[in-house]
């Protein structure tokens, strides 16, 4: 009998060795949790960054960005007043430099990233038959600028210094005796010319590519202001990670090849 039940013993530990181990539990993958970039950014990069925005979420899984375009001055004041901001990309240095001197951006983070410069816009039908720069001094011709404080209004107020030079040391006298409305930003600039509001108004090239159905006109280099973008991220962003990553694709080959899609140029 014992020998019987010494054989059902040494069975049932047989039968255990030889039975399937029990499988290794697999960790289970891990979905990163939603996050949000907040970007505020110059209003005459709306079009180009909305469109490389919807590139940079389609390559980072579980990331919105959400932007806020404005006037660079505007958007360096809210920033000011505590809005929290991940990135700010200006379309000039001086709203950059007044943040890095609040401690709100560190010294050595701005980054070029772009470069434009200024042209003449028409109405579709360019009531004033303005076909050279000149015309834009006519009495009773109405022009529209960004206000001075506004970048895209001090490049303006500074290239008409230029064209003293070449059509009389009171051309930019006579021009700015034509404005008759200056606005917060340049989006406002196009729209109103858009809506045949006045005979001609001051934009970058980029915001002139975004509203093909206006007319243009040029302005010779020699005249012209290069306006230079600096993009960074904020000390306090809560993104360091993303505010990052978003910078370098805006650097990338590929954000560059939709910023010049849009009229702007690389630095």
């Amino acid at each position: 009998m014992k020998r019987i039940v010494t054989w059902i013993f040494l069975l049932a530990i047989l039968l255990a060795g030889c039975s399937p181990a029990s499988p290794a539990p697999q960790s289970a993958s891990v979905t990163p949790a939603p996050r949000t970039l907040t970007v505020f950014a110059a209003a005459s990069l709306t079009d180009a960054f909305t469109e490389l925005g919807k590139k940079f979420e389609a390559q980072t899984p579980n990331v919105s960005v959400t932007f806020n375009f404005a006037g660079s001055q505007a958007l360096r004041t809210q920033i000011e007043e505590g809005a929290p901001v991940d990135v700010f990309a200006s379309a000039n240095h001086k709203e950059m430099q007044a943040l890095i001197a609040g401690a709100f951006v560190a010294q050595d983070s701005p980054q070029v990233f772009l470069n434009n410069k200024l042209v003449v816009i028409l109405p579709a039908d360019n009531p004033a038959k303005i076909d050279a720069l000149t015309g834009l001094a006519t009495p009773g011709v109405k022009i529209i600028l960004a206000a001075e404080e506004v970048p895209v209004g001090k490049y303006s107020r500074e290239a008409f210094e230029k064209m003293n030079a070449q059509f009389g040391s009171d051309f930019s006298q006579k021009l700015l005796a034509n404005v008759v409305s200056n606005e917060d930003n340049v989006k406002q600039v196009v729209a109103k010319i858009q809506l045949d509001e006045a005979d001609a108004g001051l934009v970058y090239t980029s915001d002139a590519v975004a509203a093909p159905e206006l007319q243009t006109l040029e302005i010779p280099a020699e005249l012209n202001v290069i306006a230079k973008y600096p993009i960074a991220p904020l000390v306090e962003s809560k993104n360091a990670d993303l505010a990052k990553a978003f910078i370098a694709y805006v650097l990338s080959n590929d954000g560059q090849a939709i910023l010049e899609k849009w009229g702007f140029a690389s630095p």
